[in-house]
């Protein structure tokens, strides 16, 4: 009977903690893919004017104007960030072909700091886009009216819940 007095508490204790770290850590997400595929404002492969085209013939598009490559922080990250320039003085960031793992809380930070940084750095200064739509594919977001984008330097993939970097691009003009 000594025996069972202690052993319910235990297990009621172990099973609240499985519980408390299934809910912060989510290890299925791990294995689980939220693929996006909105259009992007430019095209990876840009087509080119032909000669018979003049600039004034051609309205005003997205331009990109900065770009770059995904590092890896703490999960193996690939694809393309950019920045875009639209109509007036509209800015976007895009992902083409992104690929990372998926997470509890990820969100999208545009970073005054360079994409070589100490990591923790990101998480301060930043300017955040929303949640990350999804962990594989295209995607666009736009940047609000107000923000400085002469002082973005990089774009990060955080995960809110653990203070985390999965990904930084560096944005260097084009």
């Amino acid at each position: 009977m000594p025996q069972r007095r202690i052993l319910v508490p235990v297990a009621v204790v172990l099973v609240v903690a499985l519980g408390v770290g299934l809910y912060l850590f989510q290890p299925w997400r791990l294995l689980t893919v939220r693929e996006t595929h909105e259009a992007l404002l430019v095209p990876t492969s840009t087509p080119t004017r032909t000669a018979t085209q003049t600039a004034a013939q051609v309205p005003e598009s997205p331009k990109e104007v900065a770009v770059g490559e995904w590092r890896s922080l703490e999960h193996a990250t690939t694809g393309k960030a950019s920045l875009i320039k639209r109509a007036g003085n509209a800015y976007s960031v895009q992902f083409a072909a992104l690929d990372t793992s998926d997470g509890p809380d990820l969100h999208v930070y545009l970073s005054p700091h360079a994409s070589d940084s100490p990591e923790k750095t990101f998480g301060e200064g930043f300017t955040s886009l929303g949640k990350l739509k999804g962990n594989r594919g295209d995607q666009v977001y736009e940047i609000p009216a107000g923000v400085d984008v002469s002082a973005i330097r990089s774009v990060v993939i955080w995960c809110q819940r653990f203070s985390a970097g999965f990904a930084v691009a560096p944005l260097e003009q084009v």
